[in-house]
């Protein structure tokens, strides 16, 4: 699976049902997103200021030629079908903004595009966003700056909150990537964390997570053998004081094993894992900034 975000690649809309989704696009083409078209069932051949609607992807394809990337911004019980609409049209790159989307709907499309080596961000992504240069997605651009450090973030609240911080200590941001705040998501954050290591324009990492997900576990692991760019790590919910359960899968366990999983020991096992890896965890938001400038002065 490839990553492809080249500042003249040709966007597709699929989707549009409020002004939130209006007001998105509009940033988007201020900021220089190539965003060539859009689709909405039964309003093909009528434009939207100057870009044309199509009933059909593949009727868009045709028109308008390769298009490397989709946002989907339909109601949540219509994303499996508008996915699965793109990727059948080849495009190899789907951003999921809707959120709420039913799980059996996710496990299908993230069956079928793992066959098709399709890159999926989302359901529940707020996009990516390079600072003056690309915009994909629902971010409000004025509230990150050109830097070196990437945020990779499963919490869409916490991303411009961090990225502020970030901004007073003068450490401005080469990419910011949402995965999603839905519990199933496609690409995952050792995926991102892979690709940000040949990333040039990065110089190190802050990765967002949530205690409550269980791909953190797996992504600590990932970063206790892996030796690359500085990571600090931020843990969100991490002083919750009643914490919601980890997972379906985790209550369906604790009932059959009859015993409790303690959440506690879940956080603190994360922890220590991060510091096997050398990965400092930021206890607050204000944390961050520093801990970056004490690892860069180490390389």
């Amino acid at each position: 699976m490839s990553i492809d975000l080249q500042l003249d690649s040709q966007i597709l809309i699929q989707g549009v049902d409020n002004s939130l989704t209006f007001a998105a696009i509009g940033r988007m083409q201020a900021y220089g997103t190539k965003i060539v078209g859009m689709t909405i069932a039964g309003k093909g051949g009528q434009q939207f200021g100057d870009l044309p609607i199509f009933d059909l992807v593949e009727q868009a394809q045709t028109a308008l030629g390769s298009i490397e990337t989709s946002l989907i911004f339909v109601p949540a019980y219509e994303v499996l079908d508008a996915a699965l609409e793109a990727i059948a049209a080849g495009i190899p790159q789907l951003v999921i903004v809707t959120r709420g989307v039913p799980p059996l709907d996710m496990i299908r499309l993230l069956r079928h595009a793992a066959t098709t080596n399709t890159l999926i961000l989302g359901s529940g992504s707020a996009g990516v966003i390079i600072p003056d240069r690309l915009l994909l997605g629902i971010y409000q651009p004025q509230l990150f700056s050109p830097g070196k450090v990437a945020i990779i973030s499963r919490n869409q609240s916490l991303t411009a909150e961090i990225a502020s911080e970030l901004n007073q200590a003068n450490l401005g941001q080469s990419i910011v990537i949402h995965i999603g705040s839905d519990p199933l998501v496609g690409s995952s954050c050792r995926l991102w964390l892979e690709w940000l290591q040949s990333d040039p324009l990065t110089e190190s990492i802050v990765l967002v997570g949530d205690i409550c997900w269980d791909s953190e576990a797996a992504t600590a692991a990932y970063l206790l053998v892996q030796q690359g760019k500085p990571v600090v790590a931020y843990l969100a919910g991490i002083h919750a004081s009643t914490p919601r359960p980890l997972t379906d899968a985790a209550i369906v366990l604790s009932h059959t094993l009859s015993k409790p999983i303690h959440h506690a020991d879940t956080i603190q096992q994360r922890i220590e894992t991060y510091k096997r890896a050398k990965i400092p965890v930021a206890k607050k938001i204000g944390q961050i900034p520093h801990l970056l400038k004490k690892l860069g002065s180490k390389t």
